[in-house]
């Protein structure tokens, strides 16, 4: 049987950025410094495919410092965590290594600073998120006030509007959020933000690429995980800049095909925490139903790193 053609945008950049290529080395590299096991609180990166590989290798996945022996090295997630959970790391002599994205300790330390000088912070981001929770956990109970939407802008209670700062998640949508700092400029026209753009290059720049593509496609899918901010955004991007169908899936096998019946062309990107190899899989499996003809849709090029901690650079 003749197969059907289908033009297959393919976004770039997409899939990993420097700080979870960074997070997964450290594990990769803890391993080898102490050998198995060594325990990592929380996924080290939202992706199953990943977590379950390092798994394989000898990480153990917990959710507390508690489930973690005293004697065996624990990583912290990409995400970020507390102040109180390397403290209590220290406080019971364990080996541990820092994991955080540069990115997300460039918030926590804007955020300390904005404390240092007398002002109550605001942040935006999603709650129970491992990132928000992080964040909120670098000041005191009280001093990190969330909002997740305009709406909750109006409703905000605090101290001195005059003595007021915010910081957003790095894995944000960039057009929602400009919404929020919008609201909050209005209603407190004192608010200190960041020098820079808290979210993140990465997140900025797949949510770019998803627009120029969007357009382009009968049907997009977005490689990536359902705890994923970061790949949850880019279906949103997706279907808001003009993308009828805009899904996420986890694997090939995930893939609807009877919704994609009649398409001509479809758009491929992943989430900051997907494997290429993921993304491959995704590929051949339109290779395999449809006459499949590729084009790159590049909005940036990335050439970022990360060192992994001096901890891990030194010998055992």
């Amino acid at each position: 049987m003749t197969k059907q053609p289908l033009t297959l945008y393919l976004a770039a950049p997409r899939g990993f950025c420097a700080g979870v290529d960074r997070a997964i080395k450290i594990v990769e590299m803890a391993l080898e410094k102490w050998g198995a096991p060594v325990y990592v609180r929380h996924e080290i990166v939202h992706n199953k495919f990943v977590v379950d590989g390092l798994r394989d290798k000898g990480a153990i996945f917990v959710e507390e410092l508690d489930e973690c022996p005293d004697d065996r090295p624990v990583i912290f997630s990409a995400h970020g965590v507390p102040k109180a959970v390397p403290a209590a790391a220290a406080k019971r002599e364990m080996i541990y290594v820092d994991a955080t994205c540069p990115l997300v300790s460039k918030v926590h330390i804007e955020a300390q600073r904005h404390a240092d000088n007398g002002l109550q912070m605001i942040m935006i981001g999603h709650e129970g998120h491992p990132e928000t929770v992080g964040t909120m956990g670098q000041l005191p109970a009280g001093e990190v006030l969330l909002v997740e939407t305009p709406d909750d802008v109006a409703t905000v209670k605090i101290r001195d509007p005059e003595k007021l700062a915010y910081v957003t998640q790095t894995t944000l949508s960039v057009d929602d959020t400009a919404d929020i700092v919008a609201a909050l400029k209005a209603r407190f026209p004192g608010i200190v933000g960041p020098h820079k753009e808290d979210i993140c290059y990465a997140t900025t720049n797949r949510q770019e690429a998803v627009k120029a593509m969007a357009p382009k496609c009968d049907a997009m899918l977005v490689v990536g995980a359902p705890n994923s901010s970061n790949s949850k955004r880019l279906v949103e991007v997706g279907a808001r800049a003009g993308c009828n169908y805009a899904q996420l899936v986890q694997r090939a096998t995930d893939i609807d095909w009877r919704a994609l019946e009649g398409i001509t062309s479809m758009g491929i990107t992943a989430g900051a925490s997907a494997p290429e190899v993921l993304i491959n899989e995704v590929i051949d499996a339109f290779k395999d139903r449809f006459d499949v003809s590729v084009e790159m849709v590049v909005t940036a090029e990335e050439n970022v790193e990360f060192k992994v901690p001096r901890v891990l650079r030194e010998p055992a």
